[in-house]
């Protein structure tokens, strides 16, 4: 991923949604731009017009903070734009390295220790390309569908963009779609020479034209917490709270738990998943399902 497109295309696509009235300006006239002119967003910003094309034209290397600040409230952007405007900042102030590949290390005992405690909560955790890397048991359960998917690693961006089966499963796939997209463009910000991240995003590209199109919005998302709502194949429909957890001892990887209100329908759901888990033999809980040419068409 070039680090001079990618701040481009960010600059030009959050400039473009903001209209004049929404930043305070006067209208004069027709206006054949969409959005914001580049001499508003420099004016609004405190910055010469100069200053800004440069910057929209790709090169952020050596801008301070302070202008990011207010090149950040110019454009209106929230959190987790800010913060990957800062990673794209950062990632133009340091020298380009070669794509690498890195192998991931197993999960530390400690944690796949604490999953397991979890007994009445689904959790996992996944890295930040969307790799699911452990599970308790409920957990496993729970993502089943996404388990018996023959590709590996099992990864939920994949499963949500190429498999067939994942709109059943997943009532809401377009919403979880545009935040798998978010959450990718904003690794892409902060770890831009990941050759795993970039191997995914070129699959992603290629195989799925609903992925092309999220990709080219340009929208990053800060994924912490709220509902999550399955149709699962073994005890139908469930909507489930969810708190995903940075953990700080191992960056990169986040711990996601789920759980559902006491006394609704959703927990009586996860008690009868969990007595489902529990009558498959180890077998079927290991073996995926056989590769098709229909899932991943």
């Amino acid at each position: 991923m070039d680090n001079r497109s990618e701040v481009r295309e960010f600059l030009t696509s959050r400039r473009a949604r903001i209209s004049p009235q929404q930043a305070g300006l006067p209208v004069h006239g027709h206006r054949r731009v969409k959005g914001l002119r580049r001499e508003e967003v420099a004016m609004l910003a405190g910055v010469s017009a100069e200053y800004y094309a440069r910057m929209e034209r790709g090169s952020l290397s050596g801008t301070s903070e302070a202008v990011l600040d207010s090149l950040a409230r110019a454009l209106q952007l929230d959190e987790s734009e800010r913060a990957h405007l800062m990673d794209l900042a950062r990632t133009a102030s340091t020298t380009r390295r070669p794509a690498r590949r890195r192998t991931t290390p197993p999960i530390r005992p400690a944690l796949q220790q604490l999953l397991d405690a979890m007994t009445d909560a689904p959790a996992f955790i996944r890295n930040d390309r969307l790799d699911i890397l452990a599970t308790n048991a409920l957990g496993k359960a729970l993502y089943w569908p996404v388990f018996q998917d023959p590709a590996r690693p099992v990864n939920l961006a994949r499963f949500q963009f190429l498999n067939p089966g994942a709109a059943d499963y997943m009532p809401e796939v377009q919403a979880q779609r545009a935040t798998a997209a978010a959450l990718l463009r904003t690794e892409a910000g902060r770890n831009p020479y990941s050759r795993e991240l970039s191997d995914l995003i070129g699959e992603l590209s290629t195989r799925s034209e609903d992925f092309r199109t999220l990709w080219a919005a340009h929208d990053v998302r800060l994924h912490h917490a709220g509902l999550k709502r399955f149709h699962h194949p073994a005890v139908g429909d469930l909507t489930l709270t969810f708190e995903a957890l940075p953990i700080p001892t191992d960056p990169g990887l986040t711990l996601t738990a789920l759980s559902a209100e006491a006394g609704t329908s959703a927990q009586d759901a996860l008690t009868l998943l969990a007595t489902w888990y529990a009558t498959l033999d180890r077998g079927e809980r290991d073996t995926p399902a056989p590769h098709t040419s229909e899932q991943h068409s």
